[in-house]
């Protein structure tokens, strides 16, 4: 391949990374304002975006491409198609709620498939890290991860291959020299635990905690009939403390919609190895009254989030949750979202984090790196 040509590939990549970042950039945003009535503005925000994916990608994989660089041309057309397909779901008539749920799976898929390039695309792994952490990228994601010590992504299969079994992030930076501190995030109905990883990842890579994303065995978490989640819960936690140095002063369990409901329902038990729990979008569960929960609650650390817009579980309930929590004197912090319907409101996870453990928090403009 000539120099000219090597150069054309550079640039295309140089154009479409950017288009690429810009979207899921997009698909972030319209995730955490999707709100029925707002369908037409996402919608029209979104096109132009579309657009210039579109427009980019093409022209990535029309051009020549090096052969050494095969594996990160592929790997980098495989996250944009991935995007746009989501893109294009997000921007499709709608008649169920189906196409939104597959174009949220696509986002988490694209995200997934750029991963692996952070090392060789300074602006990939800018991507995958909050801004006060852009300028660390040096310490935050090592040349040589530190001896003895397994980083980076972990997937373990559950009872079936889609369900069951969790994804597990220990970042980079992780060297075993001190404790660390866990969250454990459960998705919501329909979800699992590889895409609701990366509703944390960006925020684990820089402050440095571990973050295990379980999948549940059945379709959603066991709130009825028989339990089978949680022993499968606690074992994943043990599987984490075996392996890895965790701080179990702080351990912490939080989920979303049917997550958050879960979160309360097993998180109130007796021996369970959660320190403090932050359910979002969720309800109380009439099993927390039978099973001696609410008697539980009293000095329990709980931060409970709710939008005042969610059409699924109307803010009234988040209000009865509160009372009852607050009654049974439970450590409680409630934040109710104006402008959240029922989604997840990410820039919430800074203030869950602070709340968790300080040791978490941002650091200030003048810290040192």
């Amino acid at each position: 391949m000539t120099k000219p040509e090597e150069q054309a590939f550079l640039e295309r990549l140089s154009r479409l990374g950017p288009a690429l970042i810009s979207a899921l950039h997009a698909l972030e945003t319209a995730r955490r304002v999707l709100h029925p009535p707002r369908f037409p503005e996402i919608r029209s925000g979104l096109t132009p975006v579309r657009a210039r994916l579109a427009e980019e990608l093409g022209a990535f994989e029309q051009g020549a491409v090096p052969e050494e660089a095969r594996p990160v041309a592929e790997q980098m057309a495989t996250s944009a198609r991935a995007a746009q397909t989501a893109l294009d779901l997000f921007l499709a008539p709608l008649s169920s709620p189906e196409p939104i749920l597959d174009a949220m799976h696509e986002h988490c898929r694209s995200q997934a498939s750029l991963y692996p390039l952070r090392r060789l695309l300074p602006p990939v792994s800018r991507f995958f890290v909050e801004a006060p952490f852009r300028d660390r990228l040096d310490e935050i994601d090592p040349d040589v991860p530190a001896a003895g010590v397994s980083v980076g992504l972990h997937r373990a299969s559950g009872s079936s291959p889609s369900r069951g079994g969790f994804s597990l992030y220990v970042p980079e930076s992780y060297d075993g020299s001190r404790a660390w501190p866990l969250v454990v995030a459960l998705h919501g109905g329909s979800g699992n635990g590889a895409d609701f990883l990366w509703t944390w990842l960006a925020e684990a890579r820089g402050r440095r905690f571990l973050l295990l994303s379980p999948t549940a065995t059945g379709p959603t978490w066991s709130m009825l009939g028989p339990d089978v989640d949680a022993a499968a819960l606690r074992s994943m936690v043990s599987y984490v403390r075996e392996r890895w140095n965790v701080d179990t002063e702080h351990v912490l369990l939080t989920g979303l919609s049917d997550g958050a409901t879960y979160t309360l329902l097993l998180g109130l038990q007796d021996d369970v190895p959660f320190t403090a729990l932050a359910p979002l979008s969720g309800v109380f569960h009439p099993g927390n009254f039978a099973n001696g929960n609410l008697e539980r609650a009293r000095g329990r650390r709980i931060y409970l989030v709710h939008g005042a817009l969610d059409w699924l579980f109307p803010v009234e309930l988040a209000h009865a949750a509160r009372d009852q929590l607050a009654g049974a004197g439970a450590d409680l912090t409630y934040r109710e979202i104006e402008d959240l319907s029922h989604t997840y409101p990410r820039e919430e996870n800074d203030r869950i984090l602070t709340w968790f453990d300080p040791r978490l928090a941002l650091p200030s403009p003048s810290a040192p790196s």
